[in-house]
């Protein structure tokens, strides 16, 4: 760990900085020795003097232009920097004598500032230069070499600071690495925790709407009902849980895209519509047809979670999704309630992991405080302006920022001039599902929705010309989804259209797959966004066969729309 837990874009807004200190303190000793060295006044040396400080301003300036215009992290430039500096701390201590002595506190402050910030080879590497100072300097001083203690006081010191500074760093370094492994493992236990825990919930879910479908009576209606709305409760919560681990895994990466706005308000809005309606909340929204830049699954994520919030801390208010324009071809997207709003002594911790607004004698609210973190953390990476204005009693706007607006026309799919009500009828599925629960469940729910269903726990050895195929991601014994795609793609001798199921961030499956177009669902799935995604399909299929775009063996671009409220 060379440089403990500092990025790169910080170590060059240090380097920055202190090169402008630098800059003026020699433009200082330019203003203070150059007339005195032009007007004939002082020692003849002055004049040399006056040079190389002039010279050290010039090259002390190309560095600072430098680190402008490339602000990365520049182990060449520093050394550059460094080098000047014991230059000419050197060269005044050699000429200069008794008073220039105190100058050797600056050399011994850029010997443990560089070990500080850049680490031990750092520290090292100028220690080393402060030796070669000290001995450079005592060959050509005649009052150090006329004080011999003096020299090995300077000597003893450089070698004992450093050293000292060098067991802090290994033991921090120690400490660091502690730290990171415990909170890998942390994030390590929480997503395979989540996983695990997905797959009895998504076979329950999918049990659920089968029995939804059969003839019960009020009561066993009722019941059922209560069973899904404690269902998407858990859900929520593990999806938050497996949120926050793959940002604290670092492996999230923005797949930038033109995307149209107004498709992600809507899907929002549709996916929160029941529980709004639960809640006794109008939710609305107004319509955009803005096309910005973005990823599509990441701010999805963070609206979602937004909305999500308002409709728990505001139940029985108004809530609202709207656009708002600003200048430079910036776009605001807003999610406003008339809730009570968030008093001002807890609107600074809102963004805090596990942090949750309680006061005396409040209901008790799902949820462990993790959506605004997750909002707030894949807003840094998007670069998405993360705001929030409350006023208690009044209700609380939360904008998220500075979307760059692009001309790119909005990527509307053919399938959504068509009608669904019966495009999945008579659907040929080829399902794939290591696990014997998951894989009843959802055959029998594919089955009511009349599709004729191929279940499989494995890759089959054959298959009956598949229209769709809805696969595991993780199916066992090593084998992946991307394996089962290609094989079942090989045994039909076409690209079968296909959707995934998984309990792994998308990133991981996404990267997996090697496409960014076919649709990856969350588990636990919800009926109704497996059914939209499968009539989506199904229609698209239909469409572009009928027009003769897609002959045998050919695969036009799925424009189906991905799923996605979880981060990549």
């Amino acid at each position: 760990m060379s440089r403990l837990a500092r990025a790169p874009s910080e170590n060059a807004g240090n380097e920055k900085a202190q090169t402008l200190t630098r800059l003026v303190i020699i433009g200082c000793m330019c203003l203070y020795v150059l007339p005195q060295a032009l007007g004939g006044i002082g020692p003849p040396d002055l004049r040399v003097v006056a040079a190389l400080v002039s010279a050290h301003w010039l090259v002390t300036l190309a560095l600072y232009v430098w680190i402008s215009r490339h602000p990365s992290d520049s182990v060449a430039r520093r050394g550059l920097a460094f080098a000047l500096d014991i230059a000419g701390i050197t060269y005044t201590m050699a000429i200069g004598g008794a008073p220039f002595l105190p100058l050797y506190a600056i050399v011994l402050r850029m010997i443990v500032g560089n070990g500080l910030r850049y680490g031990a080879t750092s520290l090292k590497v100028s220690t080393l230069a402060a030796l070669a100072s000290i001995a450079v300097t005592t060959c050509f001083s005649p009052y150090w070499r006329d004080n011999p203690f003096l020299v090995v006081t300077l000597v003893l010191t450089t070698l004992i600071v450093p050293t000292y500074i060098y067991g802090l760093l290994e033991r921090l370094r120690e400490a660091y690495a502690r730290e990171q492994e415990a909170s890998l493992s942390k994030s390590r236990f929480l997503a395979q925790a989540s996983h695990d825990l997905r797959q009895p919930i998504h076979a329950i879910s999918l049990f659920t709407a089968c029995l939804r479908d059969g003839r019960l009576g009020p009561d066993e209606v009722r019941m059922v009902d209560n069973i899904d709305r404690s269902l998407q409760s858990v859900s929520r919560l593990f999806k938050s849980l497996l949120d926050i681990s793959t940002l604290d895994s670092g492996k999230v990466r923005p797949r930038f895209e033109p995307v149209a706005i107004g498709e992600i308000i809507e899907d929002v809005r549709r996916q929160n519509s029941e529980a709004a309606q639960l809640a006794g909340t109008a939710l609305r929204s107004r319509p955009c047809r803005v096309v910005v830049h973005t990823d599509r699954a990441l701010f999805t994520t963070m609206l979602q979670n937004i909305v999500n919030n308002a409709i728990k801390y505001a139940p029985g208010r108004p809530i609202l999704i709207a656009c708002r324009r600003r200048r430079g071809g910036r776009l605001d997207v807003q999610v406003l309630d008339r809730g009570p709003g968030i008093p001002p002594e807890h609107q600074a911790r809102i963004f805090d992991e596990f942090y949750q607004v309680r006061q005396r004698g409040d209901r008790d609210l799902e949820g462990v405080g993790l959506g605004l973190p997750i909002v707030r953390r894949l807003g840094e990476i998007l670069d998405v302006e993360v705001a929030l204005r409350s006023v208690p009693g009044r209700g609380t706007g939360v904008v998220l920022g500075n979307l760059p607006i692009v001309r790119a026309p909005a990527l509307d799919g053919e399938w959504r001039g068509l009608d669904p009500p019966t495009a999945i009828r008579g659907l040929k599925v080829l399902l794939i599902e290591d696990d014997e629960a998951v894989l009843t469940a959802t055959a029998s729910l594919l089955r009511k929705w009349g599709c004729e269903v191929q279940a499989e726990a494995g890759i089959p050895e054959a298959i009956d010309a598949p229209d769709l195929l809805v696969t595991d991601f993780d199916l066992g014994n090593g084998v992946t989804g991307a394996e089962c795609i290609a094989a079942v793609r090989r045994l039909a001798g076409r690209d079968v259209p296909t959707v995934v199921i998984s309990g792994h961030d998308e990133a991981r499956v996404r990267e997996e797959l090697g496409t960014a177009d076919m649709p990856i669902l969350a588990k636990p799935v919800r009926p109704a966004e497996l059914r939209s995604v499968v009539v989506a399909k199904s229609l698209v299929a239909k469409s572009l066969v009928a027009r003769g775009t897609v002959a045998a063996g050919g695969h036009a671009r799925d424009p189906a729309p991905r799923a996605g409220s979880r981060p990549a």
